[in-house]
């Protein structure tokens, strides 16, 4: 879905890391105080859907549950998936639809926690295109993830419009940008970031969220592991999950730490930007990070129809639904 899933830092930076041993996703806990260390890998630039992941880190949440957690920014590609299912890295975030994806292309990670409890995929477009079918014959950007052109699809198509007749630029993970230069016509983005940037620098979008598609209440945002890490170190990966979740709610108690440190991590002064990130996105950040079974299921009912994925995801093994305990619907 939207173009906000890069992954990690450049593949040829991190090889550097790992071979210098600072990168080896197996819980590690040299010299960290017999705290184990782990990798946890963005699925794009730090923004406010990431700020219980650091709050974890500078509250000391993560050394209260005896991990040491480490955040890996993204590069320019989606490389991050391959390293957290080679082990190479602990932990990983991902749309919910990259992972259906993952799993049906037999990459084995699993969706273990969720960081928001609503969908945050939009359509953005320039003022002057009314509707989703309009951008028939226009130019709409797209990150070179998977899930973006199917995400597309299902939203031109659902207007009555033709998605072969738009016009698809790939523009990594500069959806802002490419909206500001007038490059393209419309992205496929988050409302709780791209789109509120592009209302505080005052460019006039129209917003077609998935949820005014049919989509019910679905965790957009899933935090991962490989199944094989999973079995290795579920203590680990358990630890890990309650101490971003002391995280979420550190974030909602001081929301304004929260915004300086993510505007550090993004190394940008712009917190007013960040700030209204943050409120954006304060509603619907899961307090528990429990997934919900029962929602998935509907979730995997909506992306099937709209044709997201290729045929309807297995949720009993997409997930894992042990670590945390599923959440009471």
């Amino acid at each position: 879905m939207p173009a906000r899933r890069a992954c990690l830092a450049a593949l040829c930076g991190l090889a550097l890391l790992l071979a210098a041993g600072c990168g080896s996703g197996d819980g590690s806990s040299n010299g960290t105080g017999g705290r184990k260390t782990v990798q946890l890998a963005l699925d794009f630039t730090p923004n406010a859907v990431h700020a219980p992941i650091y709050a974890a880190t500078r509250t000391g949440a993560d050394a209260r549950h005896h991990v040491r957690l480490v955040i890996r920014q993204p590069g320019s590609g989606p490389d991050a998936l391959k390293l957290v299912a080679a082990g190479k890295l602990d932990m990983g975030i991902l749309d919910i639809s990259d992972l259906a994806i993952a799993r049906q292309q037999h990459i084995d990670v699993v969706g273990v926690g969720e960081l928001v409890t609503k969908p945050l995929a939009a359509l953005i477009t320039r003022d002057d295109v009314a509707r989703p079918r309009d951008l028939e014959g226009r130019s709409v950007g797209v990150s070179g993830l998977p899930s973006d052109p199917a995400f597309l699809n299902a939203i031109i198509s659902h207007d009555g419009g033709d998605f072969s007749k738009v016009r698809q630029i790939t523009i990594g993970f500069n959806s802002v940008t490419a909206i500001l230069a007038k490059k393209v016509q419309g992205v496929p983005v988050f409302w709780n970031a791209e789109g509120v940037a592009l209302r505080e620098r005052g460019v006039r979008t129209h917003e077609f969220r998935v949820d005014d598609y049919g989509a019910p209440a679905y965790p957009e945002v899933i935090l991962v592991t490989a199944r094989k890490t999973l079995q290795r170190e579920p203590g680990v990966i358990k630890d890990t999950l309650s101490a971003i979740a002391d995280g979420e709610r550190a974030v909602q108690a001081d929301p304004d730490a929260a915004t300086r440190q993510i505007a550090k991590a993004s190394s940008t002064d712009d917190t007013r930007l960040i700030g209204a990130q943050i409120a954006a996105v304060r509603p619907v950040l899961s307090p528990t990070l429990q997934l919900d079974r029962p929602v998935i299921e509907q979730w995997a009912d909506f992306a099937t129809k709209l044709g997201l994925v290729k045929a309807r995801p297995d949720v009993g093994t997409m997930f894992d639904f042990s670590v945390l305990g599923a959440a009471k619907s």
